[in-house]
C-alpha cells in the first residue's frame, strides 16, 4: 500500500475522531458542572472522605460491570504505572482533598487555588510528555483563569478561609494536575475503558480507611443526599471520566486542561436554573471570560496554503509526488490527534 492511499484511508477516521474527542470533551465538562450541584447537597451529610469513597465505589461498580460485559480484562503491563499514579493521586486524594478544603475555604478561595490546575497540566505536559505551548493557549488559559476566579469571588458566600483549606485545595490541585498527565501515556497502553475503571477501583481503595464514615453517615443521611452521591459515581465518574479519557487519547494533557475551565460557566448556568441562584453582573462577566478563554485556547491559527510555484523543500515532482510527499501530511498541529493513535488501543471504549 502506498503512502498516499494509506493517508487517504485514515484520514477520514482522523476527522471523525476529532468530532467525537470534541464531543465527549463537551459530556465530560457539562457531568462535572452538574457535580457541583450535587456535592453541595450531599456535602451536607456526608464528610469528606465518605462522600468521596461512596461517589468512588458507585462508579467502580458501574465500570467494572461494563468491563465484564466487554470481556475487557486486566490492562496491559506498560498501562498499569499510569493507571495507579492516576488512580491515587486524581480519584483517590484529588476527591477527598477537595471535598475537604471546600469546607475550610470560601468559594472566591476555592476558586482561585483549585483552577491553577489546568496551568499546571499545561507545565507539567510540557516538561514531561512533550506537549506544546503555542500563545493561543497560554492566552487563553490566562483569560479562563481571570473568569473562574470572578465567578468564585462572586458566588462566595463571604465566608471565611484558613491555611487549612487553603493548602487542601493547592493539594487537590497538584493531585488533579499529576494525575492527568500521568494519565496521558497510560491511554497509549490500554484501552479508555481499563483505564477509567482500575483508577477508579485504586482510588476507592485509597479511600478505604473512610469506611467507618461512611457507614455511620449513611444511617443518618436523608434519601436524597445518598442518590446524589450515587449520582455522582455514576455520571461525574464513571461516565464523565470515561468519556475524559476518550478525548485525552486524542488530544494534548495541556488543551484538555483549558477545556474545563468552561466548568465555572455551566456552573452558574445550573445554579441558576435547579438552584434559583441568579447570577449577578460579575458572575454573568466571569462565566463570559471563561468561554472565551477556552475558545481562544482551543483554536487553531489559519495555516497559508501553499502559493502553486512554491516548491516545499524535500518534495517530490512528478507522478509519485503524492505518494513521496504523504509521510509530511501525516504530521499533525499541537494537540490534534496522531495517526500513529487511530489504531491504537486507546481508541476501544
Amino acid at each position: 500500500m502506498t503512502n498516499a492511499s494509506f493517508i487517504s484511508r485514515i484520514a477520514p477516521p482522523g476527522r471523525r475522531g476529532q468530532l467525537l474527542a470534541a464531543g465527549a470533551a463537551a459530556v465530560t465538562v457539562g457531568l462535572w458542572a452538574s457535580a457541583f450541584v450535587a456535592i453541595r447537597s450531599a456535602g451536607a451529610a456526608y464528610s469528606p472522605g465518605a462522600l468521596a469513597l461512596g461517589r468512588l465505589l458507585a462508579g467502580a461498580l458501574v465500570l467494572g460491570a461494563v468491563c465484564a460485559v466487554r470481556r475487557e480484562g486486566l490492562p496491559p503491563r506498560g498501562a498499569w504505572r499510569g493507571i495507579a499514579i492516576s488512580g491515587v493521586l486524581w480519584f483517590g486524594l484529588y476527591m477527598v482533598a477537595l471535598n475537604w478544603g471546600e469546607q475550610q475555604v470560601d468559594a472566591g478561595t476555592a476558586a482561585l487555588v483549585v483552577n491553577i490546575g489546568p496551568i499546571l497540566i499545561a507545565l507539567l505536559g510540557a516538561r514531561l510528555l512533550g506537549d506544546a505551548m503555542p500563545p493561543r493557549l497560554l492566552a487563553g488559559m490566562a483569560v479562563s483563569f481571570a473568569g473562574a476566579v470572578a465567578v468564585g469571588l462572586s458566588m462566595s458566600g463571604g465566608g471565611g478561609s484558613s491555611v487549612l483549606g487553603v493548602a487542601l485545595c493547592l493539594l487537590a490541585a497538584v493531585a488533579y494536575a499529576a494525575g492527568v498527565v500521568a494519565q496521558k501515556p497510560a491511554l497509549g497502553h490500554a484501552s479508555v475503558l481499563q483505564v477509567t475503571t482500575f483508577g477508579c477501583l485504586i482510588g476507592a481503595v485509597v479511600c478505604l480507611p473512610f469506611a467507618g464514615q461512611l457507614v455511620h453517615d449513611a444511617a443518618a443521611a436523608p434519601l436524597t443526599a445518598t442518590l446524589d452521591m450515587v449520582y455522582l459515581g455514576v455520571f461525574p465518574t464513571a461516565l464523565a471520566f470515561t468519556t475524559w479519557g476518550y478525548a485525552l487519547a486524542r488530544t494534548s494533557a495541556s488543551r484538555m486542561g483549558a477545556t474545563t475551565y468552561a466548568v465555572p460557566a455551566l456552573v452558574v448556568l445550573m445554579s441558576w436554573l435547579f438552584l434559583g441562584e441568579v447570577p449577578g453582573l460579575l458572575t454573568l462577566a466571569g462565566g463570559a471570560l471563561c468561554l472565551a478563554g477556552v475558545a481562544v485556547s482551543r483554536s487553531r491559527p489559519r495555516r497559508e496554503p501553499a502559493s502553486a510555484g512554491t516548491s516545499v523543500p524535500g518534495a517530490a515532482t512528478g507522478p509519485s509526488a503524492a505518494s513521496d510527499a504523504a509521510p509530511a501530511t501525516a504530521t499533525a498541529p499541537a494537540g490534534a490527534p496522531e495517526p500513529a493513535e487511530t489504531g491504537s488501543r486507546a481508541e476501544q471504549v
